[in-house]
């Protein structure tokens, strides 16, 4: 049986696949959480590795804050650079293969079309900057592994926009959002579903991927919809960036292109504003 080691197992991606497990029986899932495994100790990450037989890794776990990550570097570096470069070592000496998750971010959205996987990277923020090092990392020290950059990621589970939006209709008449950053929201548990396929193919083609739903939206489109999807009555207004400064400056245009995960591995990407139906249903017979 193939045993698949899941990083970051609390995060909204590590829930959403421990999800969908009991599709894959071929499949045995180690979820490890910062208490179960902390990937930013090495010895730590050797000795866990040395004590389970791992074919598979699936690093969910990161440091995402994007606004703290301005003044908390060392810390982002630590999660996102040193705790990947330690992933990628113990992977190398085990002989697993690798699935890294990364960002949107590592671009600085000043383009006006989809970015490929072979664009060149300019991060504008420390979070940013730290996922790309991730990456540097794991390509100078792992061949077998799979890096997918993903973008405006959001679930069920744990901290995102989508269930901001809904605490704060509860809490406001009004809400006002920015209209002028463009990317492609993307539900977690197709993601997670994406990976699992991965893994299932095992086709040997590794290097970086851009997986995201597919259409495009500003963060006030996908606000709009996510009030739409569950009927409340609350007056969405588009705003400026100017008009809601944040720390961390973020790339205006940040669509990325799914084309290349489309051909290699034959997946058919749902819509985003089809996919946010599904994850709000499952939301709401949740609860």
């Amino acid at each position: 049986m193939t045993t698949v080691l899941v990083t970051g197992a609390d995060g909204q991606l590590g829930q959403c696949i421990q999800n969908i497990t009991h599709q894959f029986p071929s499949l045995d899932f180690l979820f490890a959480d910062r208490n179960t495994l902390d990937i930013t100790v090495a010895n730590d990450v050797l000795d866990f590795f040395d004590t389970h037989a791992i074919d598979w890794c699936i690093n969910c776990a990161a440091y995402t804050f994007v606004d703290k990550a301005e003044t908390e570097i060392e810390k982002a570096r630590i999660v996102n650079v040193v705790g990947t470069q330690n992933l990628a070592k113990a992977c190398k000496v085990y002989d697993v293969k690798l699935i890294h998750i990364s960002t949107d971010f590592v671009f600085d959205g000043k383009k006006n079309v989809a970015y490929t996987e072979n664009e060149a990277t300019d991060p504008l923020n420390i979070y940013g900057r730290t996922k790309l090092q991730g990456e540097l990392e794991i390509s100078s020290i792992l061949k077998q592994h799979y890096i997918l950059r993903t973008s405006w990621l959001y679930s069920e589970f744990g901290h995102n926009f989508m269930l901001t939006i809904l605490r704060l209709s509860k809490e406001n008449k009004e809400l006002k959002i920015v209209d002028d950053q463009i990317g492609r929201p993307t539900y977690a548990g197709d993601l997670a579903k994406f990976i699992m396929q991965l893994i299932v193919t095992d086709t040997s083609e590794y290097g970086i991927y851009n997986y995201c739903n597919e259409g495009i939206a500003s963060w006030y489109d996908f606000a709009k919809a996510i009030v739409e999807i569950s009927k409340i009555n609350i007056k969405v207004v588009p705003i400026s960036s100017d008009v809601f400064p944040t720390r961390a400056k973020r790339p205006t245009f940040s669509v990325l292109d799914n084309t290349k995960a489309k051909e290699v591995f034959n997946s058919k990407l749902v819509y985003w504003r089809d996919s946010l139906v599904v994850c709000l249903r499952n939301l709401n017979s949740s609860t």
